[in-house]
């Protein structure tokens, strides 16, 4: 059973599957807040303070990304997407606007437990960076600890997952990092399953810190390089 002080709110205008989705993570353990249009999961989001979204993108009143934008405006939280489209345009969208994750439905709902229970471990693994010293590489400067990450003089935003994926593939410069590693350390998967799911993510960090960062070696993973982006 999960910490039952760990709130989850769940945005589903579909009534069943909203209900199976919040019994079940009730069954689990967290505390479910629920909300079913666009207007009311940022009510709610501010209301109850979830420590993690389940969120749907089609949604009555504006849309799932709409949501994301304006509560991750509010407080960065873990936002799990619930899609019916596996289109990779539609989840870099998702993803560019704060997501860490997505489902494509129907989805099995042990799988969304463990995508569930893999991102809030994510957030409290986070507490450990706050010993560790910024790491600078090339043109990026990364502060572990404050969460921060600089290309030269701008920032950079990045979602919780991109920021995780990036320490981990510039913890080991130059190597090349598996794709069932990097499933394994930022989302705490041990199957290879969810690989396009660690390609997603990298076109995404790949869009804010310039492409020639990180090298894909083909078949097996990713490395990142230190030299200017061109």
């Amino acid at each position: 059973m999960s910490n039952p002080s760990r709130r989850v709110l769940v945005v589903e205008d579909d009534p069943v599957i909203n209900q199976a989705v919040s019994d079940r993570l009730d069954v689990e353990g967290y505390d479910v807040v629920r909300a079913a249009d666009g207007p009311s999961a940022v009510t709610a989001f501010v209301e109850n303070t979830p420590d993690l979204v389940v969120l749907d993108v089609m949604l009555p009143g504006f849309d799932g990304l709409e949501v994301c934008r304006r509560i991750q405006a509010v407080r960065p939280v873990p936002v799990l997407m619930l899609t019916a489209r596996a289109d990779e345009a539609d989840v870099l969208v998702g993803l560019g606007v704060g997501a860490d994750d997505y489902l494509t439905k129907p989805f099995r709902m042990r799988e969304l437990v463990a995508r569930v229970a893999a991102l809030l471990r994510r957030v409290e693994r986070a507490s450990d960076l706050a010993g560790r010293r910024a790491l600078e590489l090339g043109d990026i400067r990364i502060e572990a600890a404050a969460r921060r990450v600089w290309c030269g003089e701008d920032e950079v935003q990045l979602t919780p997952t991109e920021f995780d994926l990036l320490l981990c593939l510039a913890g080991s410069p130059g190597a090349v990092v598996t794709r069932e590693k990097l499933l394994a350390e930022v989302w705490g998967w041990s199957g290879a399953s969810g690989t396009r799911t660690v390609d997603s993510h990298v076109k995404g960090l790949r869009a804010k810190i310039g492409a020639a960062r990180i090298r894909t070696v083909h078949g097996v993973g990713y490395a990142f390089e230190t030299g200017d982006a061109s």
